[in-house]
């Protein structure tokens, strides 16, 4: 022993509805700190593409048309926590979902030493969110962003970038559907505020402002919780 200790990767959180800004964020965290964001449609595509045990499981229950279980999600995670890139830090997007998963993530999580930092959970309104993703629209030739409020082409129906006239807006960006997809996040993740809470892990960030203001919030976060 030569009496250094190593400290253990952090482990961050992000929580919000679709349209909080959480890959936004997620990408400025890994740029600024060198994590690496863990999606669990990312972990689950890769340990099925690489033909790992825990993604040959995967992929079997996915043919048969089922819920992959936590079990499995949680030994790719593993797997996937031991790759060399993952040594500075992760940040979690879209697991754990339930308390269930919670505590197997914590349980995992001890077996190196490791916890959760922080669960940064991104704080929005309602009314506002759906006013904002239910007028996004893109035009249809280059993929350029376009909203019935905030962005609007400078003549009507042309793509400022490419001149196209021909715009898309994806089915499920309307008012009813985001609405009811915000109803489903808060009461499914509500649980997840109060476990997180009540181990002192919580952090709020308003998510309504300037992108780089609140990844400014984020990175004063990171920085005191991985200290």
């Amino acid at each position: 022993m030569d009496g250094t200790t190593t400290l253990a990767a952090p482990v961050l959180i992000l929580l919000g509805p679709p349209g909080a800004g959480k890959g936004t964020q997620a990408r400025m965290l890994e740029d600024a700190f060198g994590f690496v964001q863990l999606s669990t449609g990312d972990l689950l595509r890769a340990a099925v593409a690489a033909g790992t045990e825990a993604g040959k499981q995967a992929k079997a229950v996915m043919e048969a048309g089922d819920l992959v279980s936590d079990e499995i999600v949680i030994a790719i995670l593993r797997d996937r926590l031991m790759d060399t890139d993952c040594a500075k830090g992760v940040i979690l997007d879209g697991f754990p979902r339930t308390t269930v998963q919670a505590q197997a993530l914590d349980r995992l999580l001890e077996e190196s030493g490791q916890r959760i930092n922080a669960a940064i959970s991104l704080e929005v309104d309602d009314a506002a969110m759906v006013t904002r993703i239910s007028g996004r629209y893109t035009c249809g030739s280059c993929g350029e962003g376009y909203h019935d409020t905030f962005k609007q082409p400078k003549q009507a129906g042309v793509c400022d970038n490419c001149g196209g006239t021909e715009m898309k807006r994806r089915a499920d960006d309307n008012a009813e559907t985001v609405a009811s997809r915000l109803e489903a996040y808060h009461a499914q993740t509500a649980p997840l505020i109060d476990y997180y809470k009540a181990q002192g892990a919580l952090k709020g960030v308003a998510a309504m402002g300037e992108i780089k203001q609140i990844a400014a919030e984020m990175g004063a976060i990171v920085r005191g919780a991985v200290a």
